[in-house]
């Protein structure tokens, strides 16, 4: 069964939105300036990545724009970022802090959502992607430093926040 027929327009945001967020809240956890942007590059280059590594996952393709059909997938993208706008309004995330806990919940709700009407395999396969683009994320460039020297791979704000997306989609992981 299609990922547009399994799941309600509601579960379908709550599954698009998810990764996309994940890279967001870990783009700012502790980034400022030249490390943000190369995050927030990393996070839409790991997003697609899942459909070079996860093909047969139907609810990561219905979820990935296809990249053959260079307007639609602008058009798709651009229909994404409509709904998780209005999904965040919905909830009236205003802060970051706010969309951290929005996110947190939402990892939470996805994985009580995928162990329902996701086989084991996709539920895995799914939460390893959205992980994926997190460590991604996490490890695109150092926090601290000068222009690029000294500092760190991976934050204390960036692995706590790792931990509890991992903690929040019910998987055993840790960034190395």
């Amino acid at each position: 069964m299609a990922f547009e027929t399994r799941f309600s327009e509601q579960e379908q945001v709550l599954l698009s939105s998810l990764p996309t967020l994940v890279g967001t809240v870990m783009t700012f956890a502790e980034g400022s300036g030249m490390s943000t942007i190369m995050e927030m590059f990393a996070s839409s280059k790991s997003m697609l990545e899942g459909s070079k590594q996860f093909t047969g996952n139907e609810i990561i393709s219905g979820i990935l724009p296809n990249m053959q059909n260079t307007s639609e997938a602008m058009a798709e993208a651009k229909e994404l970022r409509t709904k998780i706008q209005s999904h965040l309004k919905a909830h009236e995330v205003d802060s970051k802090d706010e969309l951290l806990q929005q996110v947190l919940n939402d990892c939470k709700k996805a994985s009580e959502l995928l162990a329902s009407k996701a086989t084991p395999k996709e539920a895995e396969e799914y939460k390893k992607w959205t992980m994926d683009i997190a460590e991604t994320v996490a490890k695109a460039a150092k926090e601290g430093g000068f222009l690029g020297f000294g500092g760190t791979q991976v934050s204390s704000g960036e692995l706590k926040l790792f931990t509890d997306i991992a903690t929040a989609l019910n998987v055993q992981r840790s960034l190395n």
